[in-house]
């Protein structure tokens, strides 16, 4: 898992003025169910309404779940288990819950995932270019670095023990 937990990447994201949170989870993104419930139903109680959602629409029909349980912040303040999905289980949930703002949310996921893709495409320009410049050959570099990584942390030691890395 990528943990970034402290990183400006796990944010608030605004859909409609309702902040949703969302966290960085084995290399995609997850965002908090009961606050897209907020923003699609506008339930005084998202909390209960995605209750009997989860009820209803998985655990009667003994469907396998599409949420996760993360930590996220919570309005108190303090970090707690929270039911999350990924893309794709955002895109089944908001097919659970008759709404008018369905499509228009579902724009709008579409569009926060752009935005990734975007960044990413930018962020792989400037290293490309910056390898050019300084006359690296990026795979000869990844797979130094890989060699050194191997040295360094070897798995064959390391799996199913809980020594620290430098203890080996």
């Amino acid at each position: 898992m990528d943990d970034k937990n402290n990183n400006q990447a796990n944010k608030l994201v605004i859909f409609q003025s309702k902040k949703i949170r969302r966290i960085w989870n084995e290399d995609e993104w997850y965002y908090s169910v009961v606050d897209i419930v907020a923003a699609l139903t506008d339930s005084p109680t998202p909390r209960q309404y995605w209750g009997k959602v989860k009820e209803r629409e998985f655990i009667k029909l003994q469907l396998s779940p599409i949420w996760v349980r993360l930590k996220l912040p919570a309005k108190d303040g303090k970090i707690r288990q929270t039911d999350c999905v990924n893309t794709k289980g955002a895109f089944r949930l908001i097919q659970s819950i008759p709404s008018k703002k369905a499509e228009p949310f579902k724009r709008w996921l579409a569009q926060v995932g752009q935005d990734r893709l975007d960044e990413i495409g930018d962020s792989f320009i400037y290293f490309l270019r910056l390898c050019d410049e300084l006359g690296i050959d990026p795979i000869e570099a990844a797979n130094d670095k890989m060699l050194k990584n191997a040295e360094k942390y070897p798995a064959d030691k390391a799996k199913g023990n809980a020594k620290k890395y430098t203890e080996f």
